[in-house]
């Protein structure tokens, strides 16, 4: 479902403690996904590859928000994006707990 709600990310109350790649595991498959982790709630997002290349030869020179990690601006910059896969986790409501690795 597409939901336009661009100001979620934009709270000047909200602050960015950490963000970065995930193996998620579902039922049935392993899914690439982005984490980012606010301080009132958890962000999961799908990693997704755009199918085009965006026009010119220096990529390098499209606009990438400088608080995003190297890695993620570089991402972007490859016509890579991330889509959220669910509503944001409040962190209140947020258990989380060690596995053993797989």
């Amino acid at each position: 479902r597409e939901n336009r709600s661009e100001n979620i990310l934009s709270s000047v109350n909200r602050f960015l403690l950490h963000e970065g790649r995930l193996m998620l595991a579902e039922s049935t498959r392993l899914l690439n996904v982005y984490l980012f982790l606010f301080d009132d709630f958890l962000l999961i997002t799908k990693i997704k590859r755009s199918k085009k290349k965006y026009g010119g030869s220096d990529t390098s020179l499209i606009p990438v928000c400088p608080s995003l990690t190297p890695e993620l601006q570089s991402f972007i910059r490859e016509g890579g994006f991330c889509t959220v896969l669910d509503q944001p986790i409040p962190l209140d409501r947020l258990i989380l707990k060690n596995v053993e690795p797989i």
